[in-house]
């Protein structure tokens, strides 16, 4: 039996200044956004080619906003990747080069942060 994790809730304070950093500046497509009921509207975005989402909103998590840590992403080319998101105008970081991988770091505007890493050549 397979185990797909596929959707990752992202606390945040402001769901449409939220979804227009993610969609805007770091790409992410938007599935949905849906008003479920007066306390309860549900965002799901995904990034290019992922099989997970991250969902945000008003009613979908109990956690503060900015809370979510670590978050990652990995793609074939850190370079272009650092590129993207500073053309689209995210503060990201300079590619940092570990034994583990390269990696670029970004945060949202509440301050959940992300990682997106270029893993090492498989020798």
């Amino acid at each position: 039996m397979d185990w797909k994790l596929e959707l990752v809730a992202i606390p945040v304070t402001d769901v449409d200044r939220a979804k227009a950093f993610y969609t805007e500046k770091a790409g992410f497509d938007a599935d949905h956004d849906h008003r479920v009921s007066d306390t309860i509207r549900f965002v799901q975005l995904t990034p290019p080619g992922s099989a997970c989402s991250i969902a945000l909103g008003e009613g979908v998590v109990d956690a503060p906003a900015g809370s979510v840590k670590g978050m990652q992403m990995v793609v074939s080319d850190i370079a272009a990747a650092h590129a993207e998101l500073a053309g689209r105008g995210v503060e990201v970081s300079d590619v940092q080069e570990f034994p583990w991988g390269s990696f670029v770091f970004f945060s949202d505007p509440d301050g959940n942060s992300w990682a997106v890493q270029q893993l090492p050549a498989r020798g």
